[in-house]
């Protein structure tokens, strides 16, 4: 078995499962969506991502793609989390909970894509 290929699957799979785990309960609702889950999706994704640099497959450049794609996402929904509590000062309205999560939803689909790929990837493999 493979350490480094068990990391990598690891962190892309615990990565895809965390942003789940934020974006899950009602869009609107903050008291669903808290603010560690999100800095840990982050942390996770930023971690995931630099494990991707690297590889020099066609699949490997697309893996990073997506990491990219949803590091973005999960940082861009920080900011509107940022800006909605500390600089607006109008707190977690539904509104602002709304496009958080949705930011964070978008971040999930490249997470999905990420671990799709890592299947695909997976199964093609011959020894």
């Amino acid at each position: 078995m493979n350490l480094e290929k068990v990391v990598f699957g690891f962190f892309i799979i615990l990565a895809m499962t965390l942003n789940f785990g934020f974006v899950l309960g009602d869009i609107d609702n903050p008291a669903h969506h808290h603010i560690y889950e999100l800095f840990f999706a982050i942390v996770i994704n930023l971690i995931a991502t630099v494990l991707k640099f690297g590889e020099r497959t066609q699949i490997g450049a697309i893996h990073l793609a997506s990491s990219l794609v949803a590091d973005l996402g999960l940082l861009a929904a920080a900011w509107v989390w940022v800006l909605a509590v500390h600089i607006d000062a109008t707190g977690l309205t539904p509104d602002a909970t709304a496009s958080i999560v949705s930011l964070s939803a978008g971040a999930l689909a490249a997470n999905i894509l990420s671990v799709i790929m890592l299947l695909v990837e997976t199964v093609m493999f011959r020894r």
